[in-house]
């Protein structure tokens, strides 16, 4: 967590208004179900601004009575402004909610800038446990959960506002051979990802979000995620997935002295407006558990690499998920330990830059479950394009696996109070344009 993302008791008054078998050496239960080992695979191991928001006005903004601070759990805020968005390296929330918005034909430059006028506001209120303009069932604010909602933006809409400035990576990823989209998780212009320890705030922020957009914008698709709850676990602790995986342990650390290279846009990596923002992919991760479920404990800690107990790699049983993995340890027969195909070799690299900053969470909508694989970079097309294109041409995890969506957006800088999210998208002049 990040100075500017540390839990806050302030008074919910203090705010703006709106506001994924070949040579392994262990693992004799594979069998065959391995098959031919191809494709796609999931839960990688892998400038100042004139434009001012409307300020706080306690004769205006309904109070939601005496929430002192937000004691206890479910009170705790984060706060919303910074560099950075909130979200992207807070300490991950139980519950994360997708949301993506297609513009409507009509949604101009103009109609933009008052769109992001009205989230904004809305933004600065609801993380900050206090009701939006002309908020209904305004108590259901009062108690944020550390609630976050990151922005970001795709496609078309920089197009429509400033197409000469948008970045090559912005833009549908290259085809993975088994991938298979086109169910309705796909793309996407505007991006809204809501988290928070508690549904109810997701939800309601959710629905606020809507009625901000619904004039500018129609829905395209929503996913909602989890994982452990904080408390279930020691603070830290990486994930697991439905497979029962541990997930995550490769993962570049805000205090790692190359994090801010592999994540933040700078000068050099993209254009002004997006300059303290990032680059993120959202992958949707259907996981075959009922298959899964007949692999033997041996043959699944040789699809990935790792052991299940705590995901120590298989040449250091016992060592713990952070031990160092051999790629080079062979066994008593001469076969290496870790498979040419295991998980974890073929989304290794050698290159430091080619790593990503993974933020995901498991899915179960009843119907099928698995992964919403998320990951912040500068720039996917040399990060997380050359990782998927390796798992996709051999991952022993790709029979029981396989990607169903996928989104690219250019996630916005942080913003001040007083400024508006977005505004050095659109200019210094936006005002006068939206007049």
């Amino acid at each position: 967590m990040t100075a500017t993302e540390r839990p806050s008791t302030t008074s919910p008054q203090k705010v703006s208004r709106r506001a994924f078998v070949t040579g392994g050496a262990v693992g004799a239960g594979l069998g065959a179900l391995v098959g031919a080992a191809a494709g796609t695979a999931g839960g990688y191991a892998l400038a100042g601004s004139t434009w001012k928001s409307e300020p706080y006005d306690p004769e205006t903004m309904p109070s939601l009575g005496d929430t002192g601070g937000f004691p206890g759990f479910g009170g705790e805020a984060l706060p919303c402004h910074g560099t950075h968005q909130a979200g992207i390296v807070s300490v991950p929330a139980a519950h994360t909610r997708y949301v993506s918005y297609g513009l409507r034909e009509d949604t101009d430059r103009a109609a933009l800038v008052r769109l992001f006028r009205i989230i904004t506001g809305d933004i600065e209120a609801l993380t900050a446990g206090a009701a939006p303009l002309a908020d209904p069932e305004r108590e259901l604010a009062a108690r944020p959960a550390r609630l976050t909602i990151t922005v970001g933006v795709g496609q078309t809409l920089v197009d429509r506002v400033a197409p000469a400035e948008r970045p090559e990576w912005l833009a549908p990823l290259p085809t993975f051979s088994l991938d298979q989209l086109g169910g309705g998780y796909d793309g996407g212009d505007l991006l809204f990802i809501v988290q928070a320890d508690d549904p109810l705030p997701i939800s309601h922020a959710a629905r606020m979000l809507h009625r901000d957009v619904d004039r500018f914008a129609e829905l395209a698709w929503t996913q909602q995620g989890f994982r452990q709850s904080r408390g279930t676990e020691a603070p830290g602790a990486t994930m697991r997935n439905l497979m029962g995986q541990v997930d995550g342990t490769v993962n570049p650390a805000p205090e790692d002295h190359d994090f801010d290279a592999l994540t933040w846009i700078d000068r050099e990596s993209g254009p002004s407006w997006l300059r303290n923002g990032s680059a993120f992919v959202l992958r949707r991760i259907r996981m075959e558990l009922d298959t899964w479920d007949r692999v033997d404990r041996p043959g699944r800690e040789v699809t990935i690499g790792r052991t299940l107990s705590d995901g120590a790699p298989l040449t250091n049983p016992g060592g713990g998920e952070h031990a160092e993995v051999d790629f080079d340890a062979k066994a008593p027969n001469g076969l290496p330990v870790i498979s040419s195909a295991a998980h974890i070799r073929r989304a290794h690299s050698t290159d430091p830059s080619e790593r990503i900053v993974r933020r995901t969470s498991n899915y179960d909508d009843g119907h099928e479950a698995g992964l919403l694989f998320g990951c912040y970079q500068r720039d996917p097309l040399t990060q997380f394009v050359p990782i998927q294109q390796r798992l996709d041409e051999a991952d022993l995890l790709n029979e029981w696996v396989t990607h169903t969506g996928s989104a690219v957006f250019a996630m916005l800088p942080g913003f001040q109070p007083g400024e508006i999210l977005g505004a050095a998208l659109f200019g210094e002049n936006s005002d006068e344009s939206a007049s």
